[in-house]
Parts: C-alpha cells; sequence; structure tokens
C-alpha cells in the first residue's frame, strides 16, 4: 500500500493543535495500517523523523434522531511524536 493511502488526512482539532507544541501530530489513518507503515509513511510524505506512534480506533456507533436510525462511522487515528526540533506545518 502506498503512503498517500495509508494517511487519510491530518485530523486538525483544537486539542490535536495544543498536543502540537508537545512535537505530537494526529492523522486520520486506514483501519488496517499497521504503526511501522504509519511511521514509515509520515517519514516519506513530511520528511521528518518518527520516535512513535499510538494508534487510536473508535467503533462506529448507531445513532437515533427521532424516528431515524443511522451509523456514525468509526475510525482509526494515529499520534505521532516527532524528534526533538522537528515540526510539520498542517496548515
Amino acid at each position: 500500500m502506498t503512503d498517500q493511502f495509508i494517511i487519510k488526512k491530518p485530523w486538525i482539532t483544537e486539542k490535536a493543535a495544543l498536543m502540537g507544541a508537545d512535537r505530537k501530530y494526529v492523522f486520520l489513518v486506514r483501519e488496517k495500517a499497521s504503526k511501522p507503515e504509519i511511521k514509515k509513511a509520515i517519514r516519506d510524505i513530511y520528511k521528518v523523523d518518527v520516535t512513535d506512534v499510538n494508534v487510536v480506533n473508535r467503533p462506529a456507533k448507531s445513532k437515533r434522531y427521532m424516528n431515524r436510525r443511522g451509523v456514525q462511522e468509526g475510525y482509526r487515528k494515529a499520534i505521532v511524536t516527532l524528534k526533538e526540533g522537528q515540526k510539520i506545518d498542517l496548515v
């Protein structure tokens, strides 16, 4: 699987922006992506050294609004920690 398909997009929220001060960046990744694949993809795309990768799986949830039922999609986030002195400009 190529790098551009492993990383879907950066996850930009207020909490994720505050994590940038600690050299941590959050990305939405494919469900089947492994930590080594994520590390390699970030290194190839952004040309930075990754020291750690943490992954969060959020399962799909069934939701109800009035009498309608639906499903809120699940996703997988990767929290990537960079080497000291490096950063990614996501904006």
